[in-house]
């Protein structure tokens, strides 16, 4: 089937069991696909080699428009389109802009944040993300090799290894 992939996972009762896992497939040079956890496990990414996530660059440039955007658009409506005084407030009262502003800034930093994330992992409306087992996402941990090339003896090896780190349970699935 084209663009689809075998994937062989071992499923762990245990985030310890799974990162002694993960420091050993390193080790032993094996080509992790993914892993897949309940929750956030401290240090995974740092075991598994991963770069910091720049989703805090998108969310602080989102933020830096929803600010320009509240009070640009407010310094107009109160100084050209609608110039009112209310309250003894000059036309441009920049302390009466902070809530708005704040407000705008949160919302295009909080949208665009979301909007980024999940363009930039695939899953927006439409998207089919198969998962390798429902139980990942309830009490498992998770570690997945990408077997599609792999001959018999690879996947009995890897199978061997899954076994040998405390994998509970191993299955080939194709995604």
């Amino acid at each position: 089937m084209e663009g689809h992939k075998d994937v062989l996972y071992g499923l762990y009762d245990d985030e310890d069991v799974l990162m002694d896992a993960i420091v050993k497939a390193q080790k032993d040079h094996l080509e992790i696909h993914d892993v897949f956890t309940p929750f956030p496990v401290h240090g995974l990414d740092e075991v598994m080699g991963l770069s910091e996530s720049r989703l805090h660059i998108a969310g602080f440039i989102y933020g830096a428009l929803g600010t320009l955007t509240a009070f640009l658009f407010m310094s107009w409506v109160f100084t050209r389109d609608w110039p009112i005084i209310f309250g003894g407030k000059p036309y441009w009262s920049v302390p009466a802009f902070i809530p708005i502003t704040f407000e705008l800034t949160v919302l295009f930093s909080c949208v665009g944040m979301v909007v980024t994330y999940y363009t930039v992992c695939g899953m927006g409306p439409g998207a089919d993300n198969p998962t390798l087992d429902d139980r990942i996402t309830d009490d498992k941990f998770c570690i997945a090799f990408n077997v599609s090339d792999s001959s018999k003896d690879e996947i009995e090896s890897l199978k061997g290894f899954l076994t040998e780190s405390g994998a509970e349970e191993t299955n080939i699935k194709t995604i």
